[in-house]
């Protein structure tokens, strides 16, 4: 007979334990077998590891619940920003009650909407503004330099009125010229496209506005963005017509725009237009909307609340990304108005401050501002604009040389924001400035003074080296004090 052969398939199982051992199942404390021992040892890390993960200590859930108390906060304050105190129970644009909820059963007549492109960002920073204080004798002076008659402002529609009341002219001239017995070439006259009308205004029945209308419109055009400005006049949240969105695709956008009444939106709708339009209008298209419907809109908030309402300083911030436009439409007008306050100053400032902008963009608007009449909120944007630190071209640095030293033989003197532009500039670029710039402008303060800030001004200029000096060589002390 041969050997039986030994395998793990015919050897027998070990004897179980008893059993009341195996109902007792193993303890921690129990010894464990040597082979065993570190796969043991491993479950009961891993076992006290998840024990450890699943708590947390006391510093850490105070900062959970700060965040979750912040984030609680910041809900309450959209819902109160995003509706008015009288219209809190009023109906939105589009049938959804505000916060409280209420009847949705209203359902819009113009067109199915998109949806929106992207919520109201995150705004930690509105309305941070350093408040500008100033006494009465710097009010006094900041008078002096206000123009007697503040520059004509034009709105929207004073230009539309200018075009409608070119074609009335026009159109009388070629009525005259019919009734003289004229001859007028067949052809000659514009014909009319699909959307044209032989009707040259709208119907006050059909509009509900007694504004005139621009002529060449058809009455459905008029009648469809008549109805789509009401709804932005009441509009306080969600989506927007497709129509209204479609607006700065058109050539005539201006007299679309001008039907739907810009002075009448709300400010939620201006932000949502200024996103639209910000987005979809080229540079010189944009800074028409900006100067002739977003900066009305700003100004006169700031002027009845004595502060700019969340959604348009968001508006201002958005408009701001199309820099070029910004300065174009929103800057230089106010600055040229001849009646800007320092607080609509200040505000428009913060803004650039918290935004970054191109370098080239922001030379060409120091460049402007240097050449510009003055007035004290000119000299808060070239201190705004000098502090964000841009490497500037000597062409903006030899104009502001000039801009300051312009003021040289003024027997007025000038206010504490003229003083500040003036050491703002003393300490970011008094490296870029010319030895005879350096010498003049510290011969300007032997005319133009101030106890406060003028010995810094010259402690600044005299310290620094001037562009195309050489660095004074250091002397035998200071070598062996380096050795």
């Amino acid at each position: 007979m041969g050997k039986e052969q030994f395998s793990r398939m015919n050897a027998k199982a070990p004897r179980h334990d008893p059993l009341h051992v195996q109902l007792m199942g193993p303890s921690e404390n129990d010894p464990l077998p040597q082979g065993k021992q570190p796969r043991a040892k491993a479950a009961r890390n891993e076992r006290k590891n998840k024990a450890d993960a699943n708590f947390v200590d006391a510093k850490l859930s105070r900062k959970i619940l700060s965040i979750a108390q912040e984030q609680q906060d910041e809900i309450r304050r959209e819902e109160r920003g995003g509706l008015s105190s009288d219209d809190d129970e009023e109906e939105n644009t589009f049938g959804k009650k505000a916060a409280s909820g209420g009847n949705r059963n209203f359902i819009p007549t113009i067109g199915d909407s998109d949806e929106e492109d992207s919520d109201m960002e995150e705004a930690d920073d509105f309305g941070t503004f350093d408040e500008i204080e100033i006494d009465q004798r710097d009010a006094e002076l900041l008078a002096k330099f206000m123009p007697a008659a503040p520059k004509e402002k034009k709105t929207l529609a004073d230009l539309i009125m200018e075009k409608i009341n070119a074609q009335n002219a026009a159109n009388a001239a070629a009525a005259a010229a019919a009734a003289s017995g004229d001859v007028v070439v067949p052809g000659s006259e514009k014909k009319k496209g699909p959307l044209d009308s032989a009707m040259d205004y709208a119907d006050d029945d059909e509009t509900g506005d007694n504004r005139p209308m621009p002529m060449g419109l058809s009455p459905k055009v008029i009648e469809v963005y008549s109805k789509v400005g009401l709804l932005l006049s009441r509009y306080k949240s969600g989506k927007l017509p497709k129509a209204f969105k479609i607006i700065p695709s058109l050539q005539n956008w201006e007299e679309i725009l001008y039907i739907t009444a810009p002075e009448n939106w709300t400010v939620h709708a201006t932000y949502q237009a200024t996103r639209i339009f910000t987005s979809n209008l080229k540079e010189k298209q944009a800074h028409k909307f900006f100067s002739l419907v977003l900066l009305d809109k700003i100004r006169d908030d700031i002027a009845d609340n004595k502060k700019l309402n969340y959604h348009l300083y968001m508006a201002l911030k958005k408009s701001l990304y199309k820099s070029k436009a910004f300065f174009k439409g929103i800057l230089f007008p106010l600055c040229e108005s001849g009646n800007c306050t320092l607080k609509e100053a200040a505000i428009v400032g913060s803004v650039i401050t918290k935004v970054s902008i191109p370098v080239l963009h922001s030379a060409a608007a120091l460049l402007r501002l240097a050449d510009m009449e003055y007035t004290g909120p000119n000299s808060l944007f070239i201190r705004v604009l000098l502090d964000k630190k841009y490497a500037l071209p000597y062409k903006v640095i030899d104009a502001l040389v000039d801009h300051f030293l312009r003021f040289k033989m003024d027997p007025r003197p000038m206010p504490v924001l003229w003083h500040q532009s003036f050491l703002i500039f003393a300490q970011r670029y008094k490296s870029d400035i010319t030895p005879d710039q350096k010498q003049a402008l510290i011969e300007l303060l032997r005319f133009k003074t101030h106890e406060g800030i003028s010995p810094e001004i010259r402690r600044e200029l005299v310290n620094s080296v001037a562009r195309g000096e050489m660095l004074p060589e250091p002397t035998d002390d200071d070598m062996l004090m380096d050795i």
